[in-house]
């Protein structure tokens, strides 16, 4: 893989889980001139050689977005809305007509080369026995509007890379990616405001349900952001599977928590979850639950090959890190990421 000076980059979504670790990354490479981060709400955190544009994919006029791009060597979109899930045409209109706007931005402003945050949410139902590639069909699950987005812009940049041969674009599939200053922004999206931090404490959680389709990957997020910054200095294009062994299922989190497994019906999980989602004392919806365990399990040999990465931390390390983080309110000094304990 040949490199080349990364000049200026701008990060969309600069502010959150992978944002950080994103620009953490590209802001200490000494192949990346400077790093322009772009988010709805600026950060007190001031990592060097780091620019802070306050923008909104949503709302920004195409004429703007293209200002923030122009001169650009690389840009990488990572700004999504995980929430409101009762209200899935505000998340349509910041995921995929947001999306629709930082392409034409791209398009326009002559940037070289497009790094996408696209998920294993966008892959169709498959196989837990083993790992598919990334030519596994990407129709997501469709009642889950997270699956259903990312599918959607998946069907998008099929359209958008022949029409613009001279635009790069790389497509990171990723796994659930944790990290310890994550657990304040992941507690709220995933449990909701009203779950305290302290309740992650193992003592605390004496039972792992053993249900169907509970198997899935994990990803530390510092790991993810290494694949991004490769994809951003390099010549790679395509999608990449990006993903930590071993695969995480029921005994995995039991030793984790050193809590006890408990055969549970999916179909009784499922139920508590609707109940909680439509008292809205949760966030996560029952559609988002019935594509988790659907989730095919995903070969990263492509990334390994093409891009030369290689995480340094198992999936069960990157989530015992986000637990932590969650029992001692950690945080960051950005909005999304703001714990209790933000440094």
């Amino acid at each position: 893989m040949n490199s080349q000076p990364g000049r200026r980059v701008v990060v969309t979504g600069a502010t959150g889980n992978v944002g950080t670790s994103v620009v953490e990354a590209l802001a200490a490479d000494p192949d990346v001139d400077a790093v322009v981060g772009l988010a709805r709400r600026r950060p007190r955190w001031s990592p060097p050689r780091t620019t802070w544009v306050t923008a909104d994919v949503e709302k920004d006029s195409d004429r703007t977005m293209t200002g923030h791009f122009e001169g650009a060597s690389a840009v990488v979109h990572l700004a999504w809305a995980f929430q409101p899930t009762h209200d899935p045409l505000a998340t349509w209109r910041t995921n995929v007509l947001g999306t629709l706007r930082v392409l034409r931005a791209v398009a326009e402003a002559g940037v070289p080369a497009l790094v996408y945050a696209s998920s294993v949410g966008a892959y169709s139902p498959g196989p837990k026995d083993r790992g598919v590639d990334e030519s596994w069909p990407t129709h997501g699950w469709p009642e889950a509007a997270y699956c259903r987005e990312k599918a959607y812009i998946e069907r998008v940049l099929d359209g958008f890379e022949p029409r613009h041969p001279g635009v790069r674009v790389v497509r990171m599939r990723t796994a659930f990616m944790f990290k310890e200053t994550s657990a304040s922004e992941q507690r709220r999206i995933f449990a909701g405001r009203f779950v305290p931090g302290p309740l992650a404490n193992p003592a605390l959680i004496p039972l792992v349900p053993d249900m169907e389709g509970l198997r899935f990957q994990a990803l530390h997020t510092d790991d993810a952001a290494e694949a991004y910054r490769l994809a951003v200095l390099g010549d790679a294009r395509g999608a990449f599977n990006l993903a930590a062994d071993p695969p995480l299922g029921a005994r995995e989190l039991s030793d984790l928590l050193d809590a006890r497994v408990v055969r549970l019906p999916r179909r009784a999980a499922r139920a508590a979850v609707a109940t909680g989602w439509r008292l809205h004392a949760v966030p996560s919806s029952p559609y988002l639950f019935d594509a988790f365990l659907r989730l095919p399990l995903m070969d990263c040999s492509r990334a390994r090959t093409e891009l030369g990465w290689e995480p340094r931390r198992s999936g069960q390390e990157a989530l015992r890190e986000l637990l932590r983080g969650m029992r001692e309110g950690a945080g960051m000094e950005t909005a999304p990421m703001h714990g209790a304990k933000a440094s």
